[in-house]
């Protein structure tokens, strides 16, 4: 090791290496980071003590270190809250006299189109110092509240500015096949040809655009107006997933699955061929239980026909001003766990290991191993299952990205 490396002793670990059975624990283990990237993970007693000459030493104190936690789905780029509607549903309404008085995404729609990038960086720090206080090192921002090509592109760029404003990984996400705006109303497909499509291109001209996804729903946009979406990303190289099967089963799961996409996220109506279809092309299922406990669904996904087709599962705040207003990524696994019947390894590896794939990063971040990013996060807990068990409750004592450690507590 040379000056400027540096060395967390005293540790415990949960590699999420694959190659290891459950969380790869590894006790009395160590850390080397070169350059910000992790160069040894494992027993202390395997890093030679020549290597620790010109190092920095970082005493753990016998804490656990997992890779940074990883937020694969957020809308967390938005303006304006949705509280009063909120409200308004407490008290009886429905979606047709919220709709009527200005609410649903229409207001968020109006609500992104006033505000400047400017506005949408400022509004949206909050939030993500919510995640990075909780240990989160990668973020993916999705579009799909402006509806115009020049509002879709206004949130992309504002997404990317937040990566200088803090230390933490944004991914981005077109989303411009969200919802079909008031002014296109009865044709999607115009909307899709004259406002997704050119706005696919431009953004990705600029560079703002690192995957494409889409909601596919009844109430959305259909498998072959999708399809439309697909074929253009794929032509401009970029990978897809899909916002699929929430409230209805429309195949959407199989629709993923047959673009290679990276995810297919929500699924709480997937079938068993869409399970199977998932596992075969490596599409990860990201299940988002925030949403499923704000808006009372009863229909939970079907974790167990993932577990039977061996379906990667991943973990998600799904953080949106509408349906699910959640900046917990801990929070979020109590959720997958309790609502879900998730297991613990599950939860841990969802919000890991399985978000870094559905984002397709696992060469990159997910695991504590030699060649990957040095992100990971140091916890004051005495088991792994506390990670889970909790909630309102956050155990993070420092957070590491690319070798800059930042100390909470």
């Amino acid at each position: 090791m040379a000056k400027g490396d540096q060395i967390w002793t005293n540790a415990r670990l949960m590699t999420l290496d694959p190659a290891s059975q459950g969380l790869g624990l590894v006790e009395s283990a160590a850390i080397a980071v070169r350059e910000g990237k992790i160069v040894f993970a494992g027993p202390a007693a395997d890093l030679p003590s020549s290597e620790l000459s010109g190092a920095t030493t970082t005493d753990c104190e016998g804490r656990w270190i997992t890779p940074g936690l990883v937020d694969c789905h957020t809308h967390l780029v938005h303006a304006g809250n949705r509280a009063r509607e909120f409200e308004m549903r407490l008290a009886g309404a429905s979606y047709e006299e919220i709709a009527r008085a200005g609410g649903g995404i229409v207001s968020s729609v109006r609500n992104v189109r006033e505000a400047s990038e400017a506005d949408l960086v400022a509004e949206t720090l909050p939030r993500l110092d919510a995640l990075i206080g909780e240990g989160v090192t990668t973020v993916e921002i999705k579009s799909g509240y402006g509806l115009t090509v020049a509002d879709e592109l206004k949130m992309l760029r504002a997404a990317r500015q937040l990566a200088d404003a803090r230390d933490v990984a944004i991914t981005t996400t077109y989303l411009g096949a969200h919802a079909t705006p008031a002014e296109y109303k009865g044709r999607n497909v115009d909307f899709i040809r004259e406002v997704v499509l050119p706005g696919l291109e431009a953004g990705h001209a600029e560079g703002l655009i690192d995957a494409v996804d889409g909601f596919c729903e009844g109430i959305a946009f259909s498998p072959d107006e999708m399809k439309l979406v697909f074929d253009a990303a794929q032509r401009l190289g970029l990978p897809v997933k899909l916002h699929a099967d929430q409230l209805s089963n429309l195949h959407g799961a199989a629709l993923a699955a047959g673009y290679g996409a990276l995810s297919a996220d929500h699924l709480e109506y997937t079938d068993d061929a869409g399970a199977a279809a998932m596992a075969k092309a490596g599409t990860v299922a990201v299940l988002l239980p925030g949403a499923f406990y704000f808006i009372r669904e009863t229909k939970k996904p079907p974790v167990e026909l993932f577990r039977k087709h061996g379906t990667h599962m991943a973990l998600a705040t799904d953080n949106n001003p509408g349906t699910s207003p959640l900046t917990s990524l801990l929070l979020t696994m109590n959720m997958g766990a309790t609502l879900f019947a998730m297991t613990v390894e599950e939860c841990i590896a969802g919000t890991t290991r399985e978000a870094a794939r559905a984002l397709g990063k696992l060469d990159r971040i997910g695991t504590l191993e030699a060649g990957k990013d040095a992100d990971f996060a140091l916890w004051s807990i005495s088991e792994p299952a506390e990670l889970v068990y909790r909630f309102g409750f956050n155990p993070l004592h420092a957070r590491v990205r690319a070798g800059r450690t930042h100390i909470t507590a």
